[in-house]
């Protein structure tokens, strides 16, 4: 079942609270779609949709993430660490929506004040009825401070950079079930 988080509570640093549920993107912001076929089978997809919803591939993949034990839920919060030592950058989230479903699992989460870029990223892995699974990350985003404004295009680059090493990371998780 999907469950979209109150769109009246205003804690997100963005207007379009829960828009990577649904399409298409709102304008305005820069897009990201980008899938990657992790497997075949039941377990492929339970092991590939836990280690998304307990920031288990995230971790993997080089995020420091700082969030509650446990899978995600609407209005759970995190702190992604982007970047290397100390140009660390801390990027407050919450999450918006989850997924928890018999061919569906994942969530998207929202940027919080103090997050370099404003916007909304899901990441979701799916199941097709043939059994191919897949992980699927979208988002849209747009700089929040001066540094994210700075970089201009390389940060959708970045980003694209980072929902492939996510997904490669992945495929290595979901590949030992």
């Amino acid at each position: 079942m999907t469950r979209l988080i109150s769109a009246g509570r205003d804690t997100v640093n963005y207007p379009d609270r829960g828009a990577t549920a649904h399409r298409p993107l709102p304008a305005g912001y820069n897009h990201l779609n980008h899938r990657t076929r992790l497997g075949h089978g039941r377990a492929v997809f339970e092991t590939a949709g836990t280690a998304v919803t307990t920031f288990h591939a995230h971790r993997t993949s080089g995020m420091r993430v700082r969030a509650d034990d446990g899978a995600v839920r609407p209005g759970s919060r995190a702190i992604v660490g982007i970047g290397l030592g100390p140009l660390r950058i801390d990027a407050p989230c919450e999450v918006i929506w989850t997924a928890y479903e018999p061919a569906r699992i994942g969530f998207a989460y929202g940027t919080l004040a103090g997050h370099p870029e404003c916007g909304e990223e899901s990441f979701i892995v799916d199941m097709d009825p043939d059994g191919t699974v897949w992980f699927t990350v979208t988002a849209f985003s747009r700089p929040n401070t001066w540094y994210t404004r700075l970089a201009g295009p390389v940060i959708p680059f970045l980003q694209l950079s980072y929902a492939r090493l996510l997904g490669h990371h992945l495929r290595k998780l979901a590949a030992i079930a």
